[in-house]
């Protein structure tokens, strides 16, 4: 075999391996972050839909824990109702349903807004069916001049931003009080902000160590989990869930990590609580402490729900990333189901520092260094109750 044929089997080589990689990067999504049906809502939800399906369609948008997207919705003419879809609970990480409950009220925010923009004017009616009903609230809908505002335009480019921020930007003081003061309607819910290195550090420190109980514990570590979609198959099929792309990886590792097999139970809790201690933490400018009266009541818990997604639809009208950092009260709520040491049940007892209030869920907040990325969305199709 002469040089000129060896070479040439090498290039060939070469041409077959690139191939390859590049089909199974295109089969893993690489090249397709945001894309393909589990997507689509964040596409199309302002094109096509109109009346009360629109706000609908804002609604399945909202945050949501885990991204379980825990609602369904019965639409007419003049009335939609939220309902509780309590089979997509998370188990023994949300043991009371504090983070259900939360879900439910960044839905109804959304649907608000959105039906107010669309031309409604709307009357509220919360837990209109008792405290443990499905049915958690009824908005009745009345022709109105539209009310489009900021907060609706953030709607379609609001993502929980999970990446790093920029520690040489605090957040002015003005824009914190801005945030705090979004709620005159809410007034069962408020926000406690730390912004000092000293309670950064005190609360970093909790949400670090609320990780490493949740890992320490199998069954919290089991059902966190259940909610990781670690192949694009597995997001395109469920269409929820935590994903790769909406990580805050960097293009390059995130890429790579697509391509990689899907990690282990024990290794994806080591990669979390590495992003928790070198990303979450150690990048926050602040942490906001969001609160009820009473951190047991469904409908205080809405009112929270209500007051985050109003806060983050600011924060993404005004370039403020945000990212929910559940740990703590995630452990608060496992103590109190199993009667055990209430460590952490006192921890958030103490930052509260006022028995007038409880608290519902920390988070960080800072100006993003890149772009937060859309989480997948089942559609409307999928969470309508058919009439």
């Amino acid at each position: 075999m002469d040089r000129r044929s060896v070479l040439a089997g090498i290039g060939g080589a070469v041409v077959v391996a690139a191939g390859g990689i590049g089909w199974h990067a295109k089969r893993s999504g690489v090249f397709s972050a945001g894309r393909g049906a589990a997507y689509e809502a964040w596409h199309a939800w302002n094109a096509g839909a109109t009346g009360p399906m629109h706000a609908v369609h804002a609604a399945i948008l909202a945050a949501s824990p885990h991204n379980t997207q825990p609602w369904r919705f019965r639409v007419t003419d003049t009335q939609i109702d939220v309902l509780a879809d309590l089979e997509r609970n998370i188990g023994s990480i949300d043991p009371l349903r504090r983070e259900l409950y939360i879900g439910l009220g960044c839905a109804l925010e959304n649907l608000l807004i959105a039906a107010r923009a669309t031309g409604y004017s709307t009357g509220l009616a919360l837990l209109p069916d008792g405290v443990q009903a499905a049915r958690v609230a009824s908005v009745q809908l009345t022709p109105a001049e539209r009310q489009r505002t900021p907060l609706y335009d953030a709607i379609p480019n609001r993502h929980t931003n999970r990446g790093p921020y920029d520690r040489d930007r605090p957040i002015p003081e003005e824009q914190l009080k801005t945030l705090k003061a979004l709620g005159p309607d809410l007034p069962d819910a408020s926000v406690l902000w730390f912004t000092s290195e000293a309670d950064r550090q005190k609360v970093g420190s909790l949400v670090v160590d609320a990780t490493q109980a949740i890992i320490a514990d199998s069954e919290q570590s089991a059902d966190s989990a259940k909610w990781f979609r670690m192949s694009w198959d597995a997001v395109q099929q469920h269409r929820d869930g935590v994903t790769l792309d909406a990580a805050g990886l960097s293009p390059a590792v995130l890429a790579i990590a697509k391509m990689l097999p899907p990690m282990s139970v024990e290794d994806g809790d080591a990669a979390w609580l590495e992003t928790t201690r070198e990303t979450h933490v150690a990048t926050a400018t602040a942490y906001g402490l969001l609160m009820v009266r009473d951190a047991h009541d469904n409908g205080q818990r809405m009112q929270g729900g209500r007051m985050w997604q109003r806060m983050h639809l600011w924060g993404t009208a005004n370039g403020i990333g945000m990212q929910p950092l559940n740990q703590m009260p995630e452990r608060a709520d496992r103590e109190a189901s199993r009667g055990i040491e209430p460590k952490f049940g006192n921890a958030l007892k103490e930052l509260v520092g006022d028995p007038a209030w409880q608290a519902l869920m920390p988070f960080r907040l800072g100006h993003p260094q890149r772009p937060g990325r859309p989480s997948p969305r089942r559609g409307a199709d999928e969470v309508v109750l058919k009439a």
